[in-house]
């Protein structure tokens, strides 16, 4: 799809297609007027129908002895000598889009965008206290909402603090009795969510 066939309503998209259109055409706007630092010649994009809990992720190789923090040269970490970071890809999963309003996927992307940025400049990224710092900046939630209802919810047999929501049948759903909260030590409770 070209750029000038992107539609400009973000509530019009119809397609994967203009779907990563319209998500690279806002991050290409977002690297030219903030100071995200990210060579988007170096990212791929692509659409997940499959994902359940995460709206987009960031998928790059591992990098050994990598840290937050510790700039990679990337020249003298490739046998290659390619001065340039690894490509990675941001995976955007399309029922989140089609959940979320524009302003909430367009926040979606820039946490997205600062993942690039720390794994291109780092060879690694996380949510920590670099992450934290640079989401604010950007005006951007350190983490994204939820766009699914769980299947199950666990929570403290005692103070009911919610501990743990899954979205399928799994041996913590199946033996969470044998399970301790870290707020109480006291065993989970498992309910299933009714979902219409």
């Amino acid at each position: 799809m070209a750029d000038d066939a992107v539609p400009d309503a973000y509530e019009t998209l119809d397609s994967h297609a203009a779907l990563v259109a319209w998500s690279r055409r806002y991050a290409h706007t977002q690297t030219e007027t903030t100071d995200l630092a990210v060579d988007l010649s170096r990212v791929e994009w692509e659409v997940s129908t499959r994902a359940k809990r995460r709206a987009a992720a960031v998928k790059r190789p591992r990098i050994p002895d990598a840290a937050v923090g510790t700039p990679v040269d990337w020249s003298s970490h490739d046998a290659t000598a390619d001065p340039h970071p690894p490509t990675c890809t941001v995976s955007l999963t399309w029922e989140a889009a089609q959940s979320f309003d524009r302003e909430e996927w367009a926040a979606t992307l820039r946490h997205e965008l600062v993942h690039v940025e720390q794994f291109q400049r780092f060879g690694t990224t996380n949510h920590g206290s670099r992450f934290k710092h640079r989401a604010e900046t950007l005006d951007t939630p350190v983490k994204c909402r939820r766009f699914a209802t769980p299947k199950f919810v666990l929570s403290c047999g005692d103070c009911e603090q919610v501990v743990a929501r899954r979205y399928r049948d799994c041996k913590l759903v199946r033996e969470h009795s044998q399970y301790q909260s870290s707020c109480c030590a006291a065993a989970l409770r498992c309910q299933r969510v009714n979902s219409q």
